[in-house]
């Protein structure tokens, strides 16, 4: 079954942030992922939950997405997002899919 990795980000280094979008994009694609929304976003409930970024990442099963995330290649890249953004509102979250 497919899993979701649900993303949020407050930058606060968008050059540093756009660096890691264009390393982190081919390197999700290479474990079968794959962008499904990462537009623009609207809060409908909530006054707390104020991200600038909300990503949206399907990949095949759990396994890929765990695989992806402990993948040598993708260590560095940890550190320069959270470099990146406000560490303090930063989310990450696998969710498995039905």
């Amino acid at each position: 079954m497919p899993a979701y990795l649900v993303v949020e980000h407050t930058i606060t280094d968008p050059a540093k942030f756009q660096e890691y979008g264009n390393k982190v994009r081919p390197l999700v694609a290479k474990y079968g992922g794959r962008s499904l929304a990462r537009g623009s976003h609207k809060v409908l409930e909530t006054k707390h939950w104020v991200p600038d970024r909300v990503i949206i990442f399907e990949f095949p099963d759990m396994e890929a997405l765990n695989t992806w995330y402990n993948a040598p290649e993708y260590q560095p890249l940890i550190a320069l997002r959270q470099s990146a953004v406000d560490m303090s509102k930063d989310m990450m979250i696998a969710v498995e899919g039905d």
